[in-house]
């Protein structure tokens, strides 16, 4: 097509142009040497011109002697000029080698295209760093935006934990600057938690995906999240504060730019939000951790610079969370037969969790195309659990009539007591060592590759049990004794192709290899990723993805209930399939995106668990298949001008069938008559609907006061009482309803005082915040407990009600 242009220009010449004819032809490209597609070649003075074809390669008729004057021009990039004089016929072959142009935008790459677009990506968001700082929630911890995002969920704004496309906790994959993150073994209740790994005053670029990515990322089943702590240039800080905990962040670089650093110090104190919880109590929940990144550029060469570079990461973490509850009073049931279970403890709870991480990235960049990475990682996780704790209990029947005795107890249903003791302690270590390179062999193709071996090491000391006293009988509830020593080695291996086939159609395909000397399984799961632009409308794109995604058991899926490894454990299997489309379009005059995708998951080899709040409990056994299935779709952009936001939505069915699993069939007078396999059921994490909203609005004539709405709706979990397999997740519980609101005055101070001392405040952001602004009865689990008929009752545990923070972040 170019060439038919070409001759038409040439005909559209003015007529006093020469007859006679000389050909000029070559290659533009850009510093790297990639081709530039669509790159203009003028002559200038005259109307003749053409374009450059997807080779970066063009073809123009000129006029024969005359001085002309060769024109090449390409957004984002410094124009150039030749003057040449060609005698009739002659060829003449030109390169053009065009570099950046500073003031144009930097967002614009090679292609033209902006460097946020995750259109060629399958599953792919990439989300502003700053919004996590002043989204409104229980902690400010990072993890809360993501549930914002199609497809993730969390019904428990205490814990840091979420689930993506029906997986569970345990299926998401965290690397921060490319150094795999694990988060702790024993937790059971999400008051025990501390804050996610992730320190929001320091990342400088957020990814994330919900499924089908790419082999250079591990394996797990569900998600990875991806973050970069940023390099900073000069020197900045900020110091949060509110009711539930602080932080504080410094970033410098040094005068020639070749050292630079992060240090990020946190405390959360849980103490105000678990006053909101239904069991009073001496709560003393205290989480601290110190983060510290930094980077060396080694590059001897002053002109080139971080051609070989060093960064360091580190990592301390404490929780400590002691708990001495009193009582507890829940009155739960129907309206027209309300119960009541009234609970007094004596005893108490012992956490301890502390979490060191070291991580060293040593980078050489051999060639411009060709990129090496050393990663170093060790990991050290000692973590305790310390239960003496008796809570006896009364269920009644509640006064419904008006009188003198409404509300209160009429009868008892059941009376008893429950003590439970533990004194359980983990030691985990791990250590890694990986290769990682990337070798751009063109403009077209790009070849990575990599290796990866770690050691793990494990302690685990288990003692605990409890007994039930009720009904005038005493009954053991469990008991788990083991004292179990787990060394292994990992190794991992992935190499991926990227082919720009052009500039708008892309395809990226490899595998993993992966060995566990524990259970001697070698594994190999392939995957590919494709996408393109349609031609006609370059806002339009469409994407899909297929892969394997196998998942190699760690320490918590080997354990069954009784506290037995079960050594022989293998992978758990997933075939992805996805496919899905993004849409740029125009509204009010500002940019939006609307990405839909749907999904298909095909799980083997599945590994069953159960969730009691944020604890899951595995069988230890490959006896199950499952399949997890839905679409998600999310719009995001400015509704208020200067002010991102969004709307996901996401539907979701997921089920297992587990081997030899069967419920009681009977006959027409009641009476059993045999039994029959359950078949498929609802997994643990099945929730139909997930709704999430982030909307930021502020006044029109003062950007300064701000509002922030986090919204996030989740239909209800599947629940069943404990040892009745035939009603294993056989119920559905309440829907999580959670709206958090935020409004904000940024007080921006004047340059003249900045520059006394580098110390000085540059802006101070004040913050109001109404938590659970609706005040929902969210619940988080169930306690189960007989009555004297032996009849069982599900006593919901409810999450925190209405609450008040304030915060303030104090920029310089």
């Amino acid at each position: 097509m170019l060439k038919y242009l070409s001759v038409w220009l040439f005909i559209l010449l003015p007529l006093g142009v020469s007859a006679q004819q000389a050909t000029v032809s070559g290659t533009v490209t850009g510093e790297a040497k990639q081709p530039l597609e669509l790159a203009t070649i003028g002559i200038k003075g005259t109307t003749l011109a053409t374009q450059t074809d997807n080779q970066g390669k063009f073809i123009i008729k000129v006029p024969a002697d005359q001085d002309l004057i060769v024109l090449v021009r390409y957004l984002g990039y410094k124009e150039q000029e030749r003057s040449l004089r060609l005698q009739p016929g002659q060829s003449i072959n030109l390169q053009f080698i065009l570099q950046p142009d500073a003031r144009q935008l930097n967002t614009v790459d090679v292609r033209g295209k902006n460097t946020d677009d995750t259109r060629e990506q399958v599953s792919v968001t990439k989300l502003d760093p700053r919004l996590t700082k002043e989204l409104p929630s229980a902690y400010g911890d990072f993890n809360k935006i993501l549930v914002t995002l199609p497809g993730v969920r969390s019904n428990n704004e205490l814990s840091s934990t979420y689930t993506v496309r029906g997986g569970n906790y345990d299926e998401n994959l965290v690397y921060v600057n490319g150094i795999e993150i694990y988060r702790p073994f024993l937790v059971t209740n999400a008051q025990q938690e501390g804050l996610s790994f992730v320190n929001p005053d320091l990342v400088g670029n957020i990814e994330f995906s919900s499924g089908g990515w790419q082999p250079k990322f591990g394996d797990k089943l569900s998600s990875v999240l991806n973050i970069v702590y940023k390099k900073p240039q000069t020197f900045a800080g900020s110091v949060t504060g509110g009711l539930t905990g602080g932080t504080m962040h410094l970033e410098s670089a040094s005068k020639n730019k070749k050292v630079t650093y992060l240090l990020g110090l946190r405390h959360k104190n849980g103490q105000y939000m678990l006053q909101g919880l239904q069991t009073d109590g001496q709560y003393k929940p205290k989480f601290s951790d110190a983060q510290a990144y930094v980077t060396v550029d080694l590059t001897k060469d002053s002109i080139t610079s971080n051609r070989t570079s060093l960064s360091i990461l580190t990592s301390y973490a404490q929780n400590d969370y002691v708990v001495e509850p009193e009582s507890r009073v829940t009155t739960f049931g129907t309206r027209q037969t309300p119960l009541r279970l009234q609970v007094g403890f004596d005893g108490h709870e012992l956490m301890k969790y502390t979490t060191y991480q070291l991580g060293l990235n040593l980078s050489h960049r051999f060639t411009d195309d060709f990129l090496s990475e050393l990663i170093l990682s060790v990991v050290q996780s000692r973590e305790r659990e310390f239960r003496d704790l008796e809570a006896g209990y009364r269920l009644c029947d509640v006064n419904t009539e008006n009188g003198d005795n409404y509300g209160e107890c009429l009868q008892e249903r059941g009376i008893g007591s429950q003590y439970d003791y533990a004194r359980n302690a983990l030691l985990a270590r791990i250590a890694t060592a990986e290769n990682r390179n990337s070798w751009q062999l063109n403009s077209k193709n790009r070849f990575e590759f990599g290796l990866k071996a770690g050691i793990e090491k494990m302690d685990d000391e288990l003692h605990e049990y409890g007994f039930r006293d009720s009904a005038d009988y005493v009954s053991p509830s469990y008991f788990l004794t083991s004292d179990l020593n787990m060394n292994s080695q990992r190794y991992n291996a992935y190499a991926q192709h990227t082919y720009e086939i052009d500039s708008l159609k892309t395809i990226t395909y490899g595998l993993r290899a992966a060995y566990w000397s524990f259970n001697k399984e070698f594994i190999i799961t392939p995957r590919v990723q494709y996408s393109f632009i349609t031609k006609h409308n370059p806002d339009l794109s469409f994407k899909a993805a297929v892969g394997l995604y196998y998942q190699p058991p760690f320490y918590r899926e080997l354990r069954n209930f009784e506290g037995v490894i079960n050594q022989n454990l293998k992978a758990q299997r997933s075939l992805h399939a996805i496919v899905g489309s993004d849409y740029m379009f125009k509204a009010w005059d500002r940019d939006f995106k609307l990405t839909a995708e749907a999904y298909y998951k095909h799980m083997t080899n599945v590994v069953p668990y159960d969730i009691d709040n944020v604890r899951l409990r595995y069988y230890a056994q490959n006896n199950a298949k499952a399949y997890a299935a839905g679409f998600d779709i999310r719009v995001n952009g400015e509704f208020i001008k200067g002010a991102e936001s969004w709307l996901s939505l996401g539907v979701l069915s997921t089920k297992e069938n587990l081997d030899n699993d069967s419920t009681f069939v009977y006959n027409g007078n009641g009476d059993i008559a045999g039994k029959k396999p359950l078949g498929y059921i609802r997994r643990p994490t099945d929730q139909l609907l997930n709704v999430g909203v982030y909307f930021q609005d502020h006044l029109p004539d003062n950007p300064t006061i701000r509002m922030y709405l986090n919204l996030v709706y989740n239909s209800g979990l599947p629940f069943g009482p404990p040892n009745r397999p035939e009603y294993r997740n056989a119920f559905s519980g309440k829907s999580f309803k959670r709206v958090d609101i935020g409004f904000s005055k940024v007080i921006v101070l004047g340059d003249d005082l900045a520059e006394k001392n580098k110390f000085s405040l540059e802006s101070l952001w004040i913050g109001l915040e109404v938590l659970n602004l609706i005040d929902a009865k969210n619940r988080v689990s169930y306690t189960y407990v007989d009555d004297l008929n032996g009849v069982t009752y599900a006593v919901p545990n409810f999450l925190t009600g209405r609450r008040l923070n304030l915060r303030f972040i104090a920029r310089f």
